[in-house]
């Protein structure tokens, strides 16, 4: 088979980027279920220690997992990226590569609870401070968060589970005024919905436990590197410019250009971490790809249709949906969501937190699970579960009221998927 046309459409590259078989080889990505591959020469693989530009250790790298980076990547419109363990993983390695004991990072404070926890308490450990500052900033106060020693910006596309959407042109042009670079998780909107890079951003991490995979069976992360910062002209990374003794004097601009940040990321913190994933996680990862058009067109319809009615209930307090006229970021979401705004909507229940967990358990199809952006309706208390090591003012911070639900909307039929909701709230009358 030929090579897929770069400019295929995003539906096209879900299905054919990354692999393409050759002659005699098979159709659909194979499973490579292997620690190491052979050489025929010691000289071979000390130069790979050098430059580690072929398979060598699945440590490293996997050609199952590599087709699925560069499948992601292409959905990004990025030049490389890499998978890891989990979301969060991707998370850690994408600060830890650009920041070390004495930096700093600035953050929206409407962000996923365990991002909250990483950067605000974890990386404070290893004394790398996180400078917060509200989603919907002006550009002056952003600019009065940046220090001399903050190495990048941080924001989500949609914020897990406060829903509020990212102004990424305006965090991206304070970004860039100071020659920071912008990282966006772009989880809950998938590259179907948003491309963060269209809009300035540098570095996309995402979740792939999520819609990604779409299946609950895989848990896992991905970094993926625009390949348009211009790490040598800011000045702020000498680790970019100046060489790796680590890897013998490699300079990641000037032997990988483009590709040097996720590189790096490979080179440094994959070898020292380890925290990749296995073939059979990214070949499960891929078979989610693969409908994720299909299955966000889905998510968002059946979301707005469960929204508008949850609106008009007499026993909700309010919905936060963006996709909604009535969201104050419903213009972003217009602007940053055209397609819709993903299947994963919070509301807030009269009564407050003890009635907002009674109705969760008098649900029947939904599934009460610590999960989110399935194909199967699920539902959480953000409150008591994921976000329970927040303050009660870091719970205000990032959106969160103790009577809040999030209602991750799946493929059911949309009307079984109301009545479900119906009966719960009937029950607690």
């Amino acid at each position: 088979m030929k090579e897929l046309n770069p400019n295929a459409k995003i539906e096209t590259k879900c299905l054919h980027a990354g692999y393409t078989p050759q002659n005699g080889d098979p159709r659909v990505l194979p499973i490579v279920q292997s620690t190491t591959y052979c050489f025929d020469s010691t000289q071979h693989i000390a130069d790979l220690f050098d430059m580690p530009t072929e398979f060598m250790y699945s440590r490293f790298a996997n050609p199952t997992c590599d087709a699925v980076e560069k499948k992601i990547a292409a959905l990004e419109g990025g030049t490389g990226a890499m998978l890891t363990s989990s979301g969060q993983a991707a998370n850690l390695l994408a600060v830890l590569n650009l920041c070390h004991a004495g930096d700093s990072i600035v953050a929206a404070s409407a962000i996923y609870g365990g991002s909250i926890n990483l950067f605000g308490v974890t990386l404070k450990k290893l004394g790398i401070e996180c400078i917060w500052v509200p989603n919907h900033a002006t550009e002056d106060e952003i600019q009065a968060a940046i220090k001399p020693n903050t190495k990048a910006v941080f924001g989500e596309t949609l914020a897990n589970p406060a829903l509020v959407v990212f102004d990424i042109e305006k965090f991206a042009r304070v970004a860039h005024n100071n020659g920071l670079p912008l990282i966006v998780d772009n989880t809950f909107a998938t590259p179907i919905l948003c491309r963060p890079i269209e809009f300035g951003a540098d570095i996309i991490v995402h979740s792939t436990s999520k819609y990604l995979d779409g299946h609950a069976v895989q848990i896992g992360g991905v970094i993926v590197d625009s390949g348009k910062f211009d790490w040598a002209a800011s000045g702020r990374f000498p680790e970019f410019t100046e060489p790796d003794e680590s890897y013998h004097g490699v300079i990641y601009t000037r032997d990988f250009g483009s590709m040097a940040y996720i590189i790096k990321a490979r080179m440094q913190l994959m070898r020292d971490f380890g925290c990749y994933p296995a073939a059979h996680s990214a070949f499960l990862l891929n078979l989610g790809l693969e409908t994720l058009p299909v299955r966000m067109k889905q998510y968002c319809e059946n979301a707005l249709t469960v929204a508008k009615m949850l609106e008009q209930c007499d026993m909700v307090e309010s919905v936060n949906y963006p996709g909604l006229e009535s969201s104050p970021d419903y213009e972003l979401a217009k602007k940053y969501l055209p397609l819709g705004c993903s299947g994963v909507m919070s509301l807030v229940i009269k009564g407050g937190r003890q009635t907002a967990m009674r109705f969760m358990d008098s649900l029947e199809l939904a599934s009460n699970v610590v999960h989110v952006a399935d194909i199967r309706t699920c539902v959480l208390h953000p409150a008591s579960e994921t976000h329970r090591q927040l303050t009660d003012e870091q719970l205000v911070a990032a959106g969160i009221n103790a009577g809040m639900i999030r209602l991750s909307v799946g493929l059911e039929n949309v009307e079984d998927i109301i009545a479900d909701l119906k009966q719960a709230f009937d029950k607690i009358r």
